[in-house]
């Protein structure tokens, strides 16, 4: 009934979303199998996207060609660029989104890619033959063939829901988990393990009382996720802050001992950057509130998100713990929280594609590989989707290393090191991260995307055209000058020292508290040439004070780059015996021979092996 395809994604989510998307763009024929049409790209938790570092991975996203930055640009209904105190490595775009809308444009997105179908069905099993995957096997009863498969399954794998002291099986709220694959996968000599998650409630916002909040309006001037022509807000919803306190705080603690988290029923590691709030006053007990964001659902629902209440308590608990906070007094609840434990594959065994080592063709995407978060997971989506085309082109695997990108981080992170809690991405991770910024996401990837078929032409020239101008506003910067009477008035003002006699405009960009707009006013030549360039592309003025003020940094940072990455062209031999190396630590032997690392960069960076280990590898291979 159904034909052979060339890639089979199984799950719509971020992940799922994705992955179908960048292979179905390429060429492949793709088949996106999910258990409920309606739920293609649901967003399971908050309704937002991007955040700190992950806002640079939507943006990574977007650069290469993928769909998440254009989706979350035409479902927000606000925008904030988080960090801007802070040095531009740590700016972060935001996006508060309606949740059906984001679905809706997803699906459209897909809908309009003719080398997508799709099939409501729930898969059950994988038909493998030696060691490649030639398809997989659905409740219907169904076989369906592919030359590749992508898993992408969330948190419906054998997912077991938790409320207080009630147990019932589930991928989601108001959806059955998915059995059969995590047994096959097992069977084929994967190791499982479990992570758990959560959620918070979600509440009547006609039941708030917003005036007891504060109000978070999102930026004067909204910008978007996507370098391409989606359009920017012109109107934007509200969000609003309120606080638990110590009388919420008591109310939860009468629900302690009917908690999964306490009573044992949860024996699985949950997200640690994200803790329920019975966890936070269990764990910070010294802290008497705690922040609690009311984030809308959309543009015309009443529903709110209760971001940072997440929890599994019981019911009756939950309910009567909110109403002591200010706002909510006369809440109403619509669904109450609840934690989720769920089957995740340690991500050591897969390839830096995300191909598993153990079966040839088969990827695996998203929180299957023990990754939170919608960025994470949609990320992951993209490189699967994309190697799963490009492999079987016989074309070579699209890898993105640690200098490259923020997707190129959190993959070498999990295959590299692994992870035992549910992995999430921070700036915190990357070492290069004032190269990996979210303004520069186009510069450094839609080159990369475009030279593989995955970035649209109009996309590099856009990008041709800021790099070009920017280039060019730097180096009239570096040929301007600036007379002490037309400087002194601003500096002055600016708490800056004066200058005494003519210098360069750009030298004056570099200084603390000083900005590029600061040394417009200085000069009518400058400004009229940036007026003049801006008409070209909206960033070039930002992008060349952001190069000019911290060139230092970024040459020191890339000088840096350049000799780690010598490592990552030092490849390690497949039938390299790791066990022969007696010189080499028995921990780091046992470490090499699971990860089986590809190149010297990556043997470094795996936990347990040392430099003296890494030399001994060196001196073997003859370096």
């Amino acid at each position: 009934m159904l034909k052979k395809y060339d890639v089979i994604v199984v799950g719509g989510g971020h992940a799922g979303c994705e992955a179908a998307n960048a292979a179905a763009k390429l060429g492949s024929s793709v088949l996106l199998v999910t258990m409920n049409m309606n739920t293609i790209a649901q967003m399971s938790c908050n309704p937002a996207m991007g955040g700190v570092a992950k806002g640079q991975i939507i943006r990574e996203i977007d650069a290469l060609g993928g769909g998440s930055g254009i989706v979350s640009d035409r479902s927000a209904i606000q925008f904030r660029m988080l960090n801007l105190s802070k040095g531009p490595a740590m700016w972060s775009p935001r996006t508060q989104n309606d949740r059906m809308l984001f679905a809706e444009e997803w699906r459209l997105l897909l809908e309009r890619n003719n080398n997508v179908d799709f099939w409501q069905d729930t898969c059950v099993g994988l038909c493998v033959k030696g060691d490649t995957v030639e398809g997989i096997k659905t409740a219907l009863g169904i076989t369906i063939f592919a030359s590749s498969v992508i898993l992408t399954n969330g948190t419906f794998l054998n997912g077991l829901i938790h409320l207080g002291e009630k147990q019932f099986g589930g991928g989601r709220a108001g959806e059955k988990s998915s059995t059969g694959i995590t047994e096959d996968l097992v069977d084929l000599g994967f190791e499982a393990g479990r992570m758990k998650t959560g959620t918070p409630p979600r509440v009547d916002g006609r039941s708030l009382d917003f005036t007891k909040m504060e109000q978070q309006d999102g930026d004067s001037v909204p910008s978007k996720f996507s370098y391409g022509d989606t359009k920017a807000l012109v109107k934007q919803r509200p969000c609003f802050v309120t606080y638990t306190n110590e009388a919420t705080h008591e109310m939860l603690k009468t629900g302690f001992d009917r908690s999964p988290m306490f009573n044992g029923s949860i024996k699985s590691v949950g997200p640690r950057y994200c803790p329920s709030i019975e966890d936070k006053i269990n764990r910070f007990a010294d802290k008497d509130r705690h922040q609690i964001f009311v984030e809308p659902e959309g543009w015309k629902t009443v529903e709110i998100y209760v971001n940072g209440f997440s929890t599994s308590l019981p019911e009756e608990v939950q309910y009567e713990s909110m109403k002591l906070i200010p706002g909510f007094e006369n809440v109403k609840m619509f669904r109450p929280g609840y934690a989720i434990e769920y089957d995740f594959f340690p991500p050591t065994q897969l390839k830096h594609t995300l191909e598993t080592k153990v079966i040839n063709n088969l990827y695996f995407a998203g929180q299957i590989n023990g990754t939170t978060g919608y960025e994470e997971a949609a990320c992951q989506g993209l490189i699967a989707g994309i190697n799963a085309h490009r492999k079987l082109n016989e074309l070579s695997p699209f890898i993105l290393n640690r200098s490259d990108a923020y997707i190129g981080v959190l993959i070498d992170d999990l295959i590299t090191k692994g992870t035992k809690e549910p992995y999430r991405m921070f700036t915190s991770r990357a070492e290069y991260r004032i190269l990996l910024r979210q303004d520069n996401a186009d510069l450094r990837l839609t080159p990369i995307g475009h030279e593989i078929g995955l970035a649209s032409d109009d996309m590099l020239e856009r990008v041709g055209k800021k790099q070009e101008g920017t280039n060019q506003l730097i180096k009239a910067f570096r040929a301007m000058g600036v007379t002490p009477t037309l400087a002194n008035p601003v500096l002055l003002d600016k708490d800056s020292a004066g200058i005494t006699q003519q210098v360069k405009l750009s030298s004056l960009i570099t200084r603390p508290h000083i900005s590029i707009e600061d040394v417009l006013n200085m000069s009518v030549e400058a400004r009229e040439l940036s007026i003049e360039l801006l008409k070209s592309h909206p960033d070039i003025v930002v992008q060349a004070e952001i190069q000019m003020k911290y060139q230092g940094y970024i040459e020191r940072e890339e000088e840096i780059a350049k000799k780690m990455n010598r490592l990552e062209d030092v490849i390690i031999p497949e039938t390299l015996n790791y066990a022969a190396l007696v010189s080499v630590s028995y921990e780091a032997r046992e470490k090499l021979m699971k990860i089986k690392p590809v190149t010297i960069g990556q043997a470094a960076r795996i936990s347990g092996v040392s430099p003296s280990d890494i030399a001994v590898l060196l001196i073997h291979l003859g370096r």
